[in-house]
């Protein structure tokens, strides 16, 4: 049941919080919306309010109330809301005849966010890059230097319009020796809903034009044509790309280029919530190669890598991990091994950017120094892990924790105040509707309670401890609810806290209420929770 009551918190019916202040069920008639209405305003009516004090809450509670009955009364109005909340009454969306349908209203919300995505993709430009160290120890300890070389790239890409994109990258490259960059230029236009084609500019190192076009044959299947001649050797090179949806987590993909250097690569790749694995086999002139990589994701915040190329020219493994560190940054260390020799890689990424150094610490392969150099840095980072990291992020959590909570506490205690004065307003009639049904024995409420279901089931022990408990006492506004006939209905796929008087005064926890009272001289309880029907007296309860 407690589960129960804590998945409704998170997912209940949403877009019912005017129901619930007028409470009214989302099913209420033109009728029953209009008495609903006039009964909230003769009380919160600021004319009826002598106190200045209570007539300025007045004022707010009745200009609620105005604004719950303008929406549900109106047709059109009451529609969208039901629909999309508030947030689709405050999109734009344009009212009147031609909108009566809630597939049109849809459809027209709809194209209004798609515009508005639009609007804020063409204000914004993307940028991306990645900036690359290369070091070496033992250059270092000959005495040459730390630094092998430095490569920097950069992508910014703007949307011109709805269908047409333009992307400026630059890579810069330098080495002990020399260096060189590369200027490109991409324009891109989306043709249709399944195809699109780029023409590309590249000056510097490799100076080229080109032209890319890419086509959706299928639901599964899309194909890529690239055409491109260099101006550096004159050749003109041919790729043709295939890829297919093998299922929803993964694809496969076969390229065939031909030029100045022709071959086929036939590649797979599958990506879900917990695993990401790819390979590639390629033949090519002058040999061949594969690679495979497998990431897994071993908790919220961390993951294991694996990842090994061999081929002609090639022969290396590459192990490691990496930790989520924020929001939108990663850190990843990888220790490679191979004919290039024993490495370190560290990497940053930090939303479209990433730092990636490289560490050559052997050109040479030891097998005491290459099991050393993967056992000493594990060793350290699990260490370090458990005895600083794992501290010190469980310290932060703890404070960020508490400051949550004191925000909320204030916003409880707010709201704890706004409910108690519109009670206050209620008290009167309240009391006169007690009075009337305490005359034919009918419906009275000793004691109605609101809030953690925890609680409530230990009501009896915390009566005077409301405010650290998590409860509110709700006996004035479910007096004012109980009708001339002597009955009280509160509707299902309502969220009580959005009732007049009450408040959430424990959010994000299951709440339930509690009523105590007394109909034709005999004393009844009743509990239920957050989202569901209550009426009292039950019906084997009645006369």
């Amino acid at each position: 049941m407690m589960g129960d009551e804590a998945a409704a918190a998170r997912t209940g019916p949403q877009n019912r919080e005017l129901y619930a202040l007028l409470n009214l069920s989302p099913e209420a008639s033109d009728e029953e919306i209009r008495r609903a209405y006039r009964q909230w305003a003769q009380v919160y009516h600021p004319d009826k309010s002598p106190s200045p004090l209570m007539k300025e809450v007045a004022e707010e509670n009745f200009k609620r109330i105005c604004e719950a009955y303008e929406i549900l009364s109106d047709e059109t109005k009451r529609l969208i809301y039901d629909l999309y909340g508030m947030e689709g009454l405050s999109s734009g969306l344009e009212l009147g005849p031609r909108l009566s349908k809630a597939e049109e209203i849809k459809e027209e919300l709809e194209r209004i966010k798609r515009r508005e995505e639009e609007a804020k993709k063409m204000a914004h430009f993307m940028p991306t890059g990645s900036i690359l160290f290369n070091l070496s120890v033992p250059s270092f300890l000959e005495g040459d230097g730390i630094m092998r070389g430095m490569v920097m790239a950069s992508q910014v890409q703007s949307q011109l319009s709805k269908d047409d994109a333009v992307a400026i990258a630059g890579n810069l490259a330098a080495n002990q020796r020399s260096g060189g960059g590369i200027g490109t230029v991409i324009l891109r236009r989306q043709l249709s809903p399944v195809s699109s084609i780029e023409f590309v500019a590249s000056t510097g190192l490799q100076s080229l034009i080109g032209m890319q076009t890419t086509r959706q044959l299928s639901i599964h299947s899309t194909a890529t044509i690239n055409i491109s001649k260099s101006f550096s050797d004159g050749s003109i090179n041919l790729t043709n790309t295939w890829t297919r949806q093998l299922s929803e987590t993964s694809s496969g993909n076969i390229e065939l280029a031909l030029g100045m250097r022709s071959g086929i690569t036939v590649g797979w790749k599958k990506r879900d919530e917990n695993v990401s694995a790819g390979g590639d086999l390629k033949i090519e002139t002058g040999g061949l190669g594969a690679s495979a990589r497998y990431t897994r994701k071993l908790s919220s915040k961390s993951h294991g890598r694996i990842a090994g190329r061999i081929g002609s020219n090639a022969l290396e493994i590459e192990v490691g991990g990496g930790r989520k560190i924020s929001e939108f940054s990663t850190v990843r260390m990888m220790y490679t091994i191979g004919l290039k020799g024993v490495f370190w890689k560290l990497e940053l990424h930090r939303g479209g950017q990433k730092l990636i150094v490289p560490v050559l610490l052997s050109a040479y392969i030891s097998p005491v120094f290459a099991t050393g150099a993967f056992i000493v840095p594990t060793s350290l980072y699990f260490l370090l892990k458990k005895f600083v990291v794992k501290p010190y992020m469980q310290k932060r959590e703890k404070r960020k924790a508490l400051e949550n909570t004191e925000k909320t506490y204030g916003k409880v205690r707010e709201a704890r105040a706004s409910a108690e004065k519109a009670q206050q307003l209620l008290q009167n009639v309240a009391t006169r509707k007690k009075n009337r049904q305490a005359e034919t024995g009918g419906l009275i409420v000793t004691k109605a309670l609101y809030g953690d279901a925890k609680a409530i089931e230990k009501r009896h022990e915390h009566l005077d401890e409301e405010v650290d408990s998590g409860v509110i006492d709700v006996t004035v506004p479910m007096n004012f609810l109980v009708s001339d006939s002597g009955e009280l209905k509160l509707h299902e796929g309502v969220k009580k806290s959005g009732i007049m008087g009450f408040c959430d005064p424990c959010p994000d926890q299951p709440k339930q209420l509690y009523v105590a009272y007394t109909y034709n001289s005999r004393t009844f309880e009743a509990i239920v929770g957050d989202f569901e029907e209550m009426v009292i007296p039950q019906a084997g309860q009645r006369v």
